[in-house]
């Protein structure tokens, strides 16, 4: 539930009504699918995903999939600084730059919560988490959708050249190939000893993912279907996360675009957390150092900054993030479906036959999806 989402559920709703809503529940089922093999992964060896494809792939391998797993990062890490700026922005009327301080300052004092354990910060993100589902809730009941076409869209797939930008964004904010390395990591203070054990907290995580993604799928699907009730069925054109809040107060009401501007800023404080704990198991993992999340979120947020300073359009700034993300998405899928699959690797945990297709399937239909819309932003089909 990022700003990256966000920014693509806000233009997919706003530009093409529900006909997308099928996108959230296609990627959401293969969230479910990929975040289960990360956790039983990490439960099974101990290890995290960056620390097993170090020690299991060449060294040159290793080194390309973390500079991907690194770019997949920063995009992440720039959608979720970004949005959290523009909450302070549009809730306190104050320019982006004091905004993007102020977000660094928040974000720094969550993670300063670790000296109180995992369980502080895990508490925190829940309540963030929270704030975003109940403002959504309130947001789709102020709209007033039509349902059926709600269930239409949910269901039938429609996608043509137009629309595959924001598709693959949609996918790419669903899926984040960074929470694939940072499952893996945080599933470890859970891990037991023996297989019984680690097949009992495999399911509890499996648990676990149904009920976060779904929380999630079911908040990003009420982002579309705001943006198709309060935008497309005007005919109102949305070009920025600014005019969708400002569109909102005349349209459903001040508390409407306040919610909105609450909720931007709970999405975009608590996955700049998670992101940043992702950054630094991708780091310590494929290159065997220590890096502190202090210098990690420091690092990470000089990109945001900059784009705030020299003026860029932050909106398609998150969207062109998110999408960078589906390109990366087979490189962090193909190696953790390899890894799930041996035997020598993970034990009697490997996937089944079953599992091992139906993940092969979900890395040939992204990679099927990045060849096309590759061909779409370099103009070679219409």
């Amino acid at each position: 539930m990022d700003p990256g989402n966000w920014a693509t559920d806000i233009e997919g709703g706003a530009r093409f009504g529900y006909s997308l809503l099928w996108v959230l529940l296609s990627a959401n089922l293969m969230a479910l699918l990929l975040q289960h093999l990360s956790a039983k992964l990490g439960l099974a060896t101990g290890q995290t995903y960056p620390q097993l494809c170090r020690a299991y792939f060449p060294r040159p391998l290793t080194l390309f999939l973390w500079v991907t797993a690194e770019m997949a990062a920063i995009a992440t890490d720039l959608a979720e600084f970004l949005g959290a700026a523009l909450g302070f922005y549009l809730l306190l009327h104050i320019p982006m730059l004091p905004a993007a301080i102020l977000t660094a300052v928040a974000v720094f004092g969550i993670l300063w919560l670790y000296r109180y354990g995992y369980r502080a910060v895990e508490w925190v993100i829940m309540g963030l988490v929270s704030i975003i589902g109940l403002a959504y809730v309130f947001e789709v009941w102020a709209v007033q959708p039509d349902w059926l076409a709600v269930g239409e869209g949910t269901i039938v797939p429609r996608l043509n050249a137009d629309s595959l930008v924001i598709a693959m964004g949609m996918l790419g904010a669903t899926v984040m190939p960074h929470n694939l390395y940072l499952h893996s990591g945080v599933i470890l203070n859970r891990r037991r000893a023996s297989v019984e054990d680690t097949k009992l907290v495999t399911g509890a995580a499996v648990v676990d993912s149904v009920l976060a993604l779904n929380l999630a799928w079911l908040v990003n699907s009420a982002i579309v279907v705001m943006a198709a009730g309060a935008f497309f069925v005007h005919g109102l054109e949305i070009d920025s996360i600014e005019g969708a809040h400002e569109t909102l107060a005349p349209l459903l009401g001040g508390m409407s675009s306040i919610a909105f501007a609450v909720a931007l800023l709970a999405s975009g404080l608590s996955s700049s957390t998670t992101a940043t704990l992702a950054g630094q198991i991708i780091i310590e993992g494929f290159l065997k150092i220590k890096f502190g999340l202090f210098l990690r979120r420091l690092i990470t947020v000089i990109p945001a900054l900059v784009v705030i300073a020299m003026g860029l359009d932050a909106y398609w700034i998150l969207i062109l993030s998110q999408v960078a993300l589906s390109i990366q998405l087979p490189f962090a899928i193909i190696p953790l479906v390899w890894l799930t699959a041996r035997k020598e690797v993970i034990g009697p945990h490997a996937n089944s036959p079953l599992t091992t297709v139906l993940a092969s399937v979900v890395a040939a239909l992204i990679i099927g999806l990045n060849v096309l819309l590759l061909l779409r932003l370099t103009n070679l089909i219409d």
